[in-house]
């Protein structure tokens, strides 16, 4: 697969409960990404269990290669009946994506599919296919890099139902405010979380109904090198330099005495920039070849606080708040949110003498600690991050 298949999705539960009655669920296997959006019947517990079941045996079975026939099937016949409605419910939209880039969707009573091509209306023929009685609809297509697909639940069309909007957000205007996002917002997370904001408002912060978007966004893959702390042995400085530098990517350095290593093995110059340093965080340094060199643990801290705060934001309005300062800091969270795919660390094990004195405080003698709760935030905002150690 040359292309990267970046899904983000939020969710806002329906104003006093606290199980959102959407759910869902993605899978990424070595042959496909299968992804499954489901909304079951009602709000709070009992829709979430019926779209967690949904959704779950859709996106299992879906791996093992079983018809939509047989899925539909498995879902009707174990979705507990509920008490009052004696209905066993849940819509849902599900989508298979093949590594040759051919899509496979079917929709169930969820709110039509979403899908831009060149930021235009992307038309699907769908084909109608009965099944216990339920009305499947079926498509098809093949993907190309930027295209984008939404799907959303029915919580988003009733939005500002007898507040802001008499009829609620309705499909077309949906359709017309998730065309434009597309062709201004670079990352499935910024597209779903822009889209649930507006939902929120809509509401007036008080949800009538379980509201949720899924979206998937075809990129190039952008990868991005990141190189910090010194090899355990000293012989391994010239092997990931050549590494690094032989990669297409974009290449970080975290580390005064990794930057001298690059410096070194290179032949080039270091150029610091003391207009950068703040009252926190070291300034950082140019050097040819690398898109950003900084200081490196306290840089690295800083980074992750940064990427900590903008992954616990629901709604995505701006985020030039958390990313677009000057600041080494804010430079290296925006490279790894905004300027990437794919994150390859590369971490030296030799242990820094300056982080062992008694008088820092004790986050500085854990680099690998604050390098595994990067990875875990990246990895939480979509990116596919590999961590080598050296």
């Amino acid at each position: 697969m040359n292309y990267f298949i970046d899904i983000f999705h939020n969710s806002i539960n329906k104003y006093g409960e606290q199980l959102c009655g959407d759910t869902v669920e993605i899978i990424r296997t070595k042959d496909s990404v299968i992804a499954v959006l489901s909304d079951g019947l009602g709000s709070g517990v009992k829709a979430n269990i019926l779209a967690t079941l949904t959704a779950k045996i859709a996106v299992t079975m879906l791996k093992e290669g079983a018809s939509i026939k047989d899925t539909v099937d498995t879902i009707v016949n174990t979705l507990p009946e509920c008490n009052v409605r004696k209905l066993a419910y849940s819509t849902f939209t599900m989508i298979k994506i093949d590594n040759n880039g051919e899509v496979y969707i079917a929709e169930y009573d969820n709110p039509p599919i979403f899908i831009y091509r060149n930021g235009r209306d992307y038309p699907l023929t769908k084909r109608k296919l009965d099944i216990n009685g339920k009305t499947i609809l079926e498509s098809n297509f093949k993907l190309q890099v930027g295209d984008n697909i939404s799907v959303v639940s029915d919580g988003a069309v009733h939005a500002g139902v007898g507040a802001f909007l008499n009829l609620g957000w309705q499909w077309d205007n949906i359709n017309d405010y998730l065309r434009d996002l597309s062709k201004v917002e670079k990352t499935s997370r910024d597209i779903s979380g822009n889209f649930i904001g507006v939902c929120n408002n809509l509401y007036g912060d008080h949800a009538g109904d379980d509201t949720t978007i899924m979206n998937i966004r075809v990129r190039d893959i952008e990868s991005i090198d990141l190189f910090t702390g010194p090899p355990e042995d000293k012989s391994m400085d010239k092997w990931v330099i050549n590494k690094i530098t032989n990669n297409t990517s974009k290449k970080i350095i975290c580390g005064g005495t990794t930057a001298n290593i690059a410096s070194r093995e290179l032949n080039r110059e270091i150029f610091v920039d003391i207009e950068t340093m703040t009252k926190d965080i070291p300034p950082i340094a140019y050097m040819d070849g690398f898109d950003l060199v900084t200081e490196g643990v306290l840089t690295l801290k800083q980074a992750l606080e940064i990427i900590r705060n903008y992954a616990k934001e629901d709604f995505i309005s701006n985020n030039a708040y958390y990313l677009n300062n000057d600041d080494g800091a804010s430079k290296l969270a925006n490279l790894l949110v905004n300027e990437c795919t794919h994150i390859n660390f590369w971490v030296g094990k030799a242990v820094n003498p300056a982080h062992q004195n008694p008088n820092f405080p004790t986050s500085l003698n854990i680099k690998l600690k604050i390098v595994q709760e990067l990875v875990n935030e990246l990895e939480s905002v979509g990116k596919q991050v590999t961590v080598t150690y050296i």
